[in-house]
C-alpha cells in the first residue's frame, strides 16, 4: 500500500504500459490510464492472472480472447473463486458462450458463479470493472473488452508512428488500491450479481 501518503508500488508496476515507462508522480492510490495512449489491455492481462483469492467483475461483454483465457485459467484454479456478471444482450456472443459453458460443468473443482442480467430497472448492465481481492486492487472505467474499446496497434514509443490497424475509442481505465473504493465497489458487484441471480430464478420484480 502507499506509504506515508506516497505512491502505491502496486500501481507503480503498471508504468511499463505507458509511453513514458513510468507513472506521473503523486498519483497516490489510483491512476487513470487512457485507451489509445496507454496499453490498457496489457494492464488487465498483467493483473488478472496474478489474482490468488477472488476475482469479482461485471463487464458489458467479453470480446477479448486473451483476457477470457486469463479468466478461464482462474476458474480452473481451485484456490481462486471467480464471480462474474454479464449483460443479457451480450450473452449470446461466441466469446461469452465459451466462459458460460464452464459455469455449467459438473467438475467439483469449479466453484465459480456467472450470472446474466439486466439492471434493476431492466436497462443494460453497463458496469465495466472488477475487484482483485488478493491483490487488493480494483479497476473501473469506460473501457469495454473489444479491439476498439481497448485499442489495437498502439505503440508505447511516442516517436513511433501508429501501427497498421490502429484503432481506439475514447475510453479510460482507472486502477485503484483505495480501500474505500474497493469496499464500495465490491459491495456493488455483489449487489449486481444478486440481481442477476434473482432475475434468473424469476424472483425479481
Amino acid at each position: 500500500m502507499a506509504e506515508n501518503g506516497g505512491d502505491d508500488p502496486r500501481i507503480a508496476q503498471l508504468g511499463q504500459f505507458t509511453p513514458e515507462g513510468e507513472l506521473t508522480p503523486g498519483y497516490g492510490d489510483h491512476y487513470l490510464f487512457m485507451v489509445g495512449r496507454d496499453d490498457c489491455h496489457s494492464i488487465l492481462h498483467h493483473l488478472i492472472p496474478r489474482e490468488t483469492m477472488v476475482f469479482k467483475f461485471n463487464m458489458f461483454g467479453y470480446d477479448d480472447d486473451e483476457l477470457n483465457a486469463d479468466i478461464i485459467a482462474l476458474m480452473k484454479n481451485p484456490n481462486v473463486r471467480v464471480q462474474a456478471s454479464l449483460d443479457r444482450s451480450q450473452a449470446g456472443g461466441k466469446h461469452e458462450k465459451e466462459i458460460l459453458a464452464l459455469d455449467e460443468t459438473s467438475d467439483p473443482n469449479f466453484y465459480n458463479s456467472f450470472t446474466i442480467l439486466e439492471s434493476a430497472t431492466h436497462q443494460i448492465s453497463h458496469t465495466k470493472g472488477g475487484c482483485l481481492i488478493g491483490l487488493g486492487m480494483g479497476f473501473e472505467g469506460s473501457m469495454n473488452w473489444s479491439d476498439s474499446g481497448e485499442g489495437t496497434g498502439i505503440s508505447l514509443k511516442p516517436t513511433d508512428p501508429k501501427k497498421p490497424g490502429f484503432k481506439a475509442q475514447n475510453n479510460t481505465l482507472l486502477v485503484s488500491t483505495n480501500p474505500v473504493f474497493l469496499s464500495r465497489f465490491n459491495a456493488r458487484l455483489d449487489s449486481e450479481h444478486l440481481i442477476g441471480l434473482a432475475q434468473h430464478t424469476g424472483t425479481s420484480k
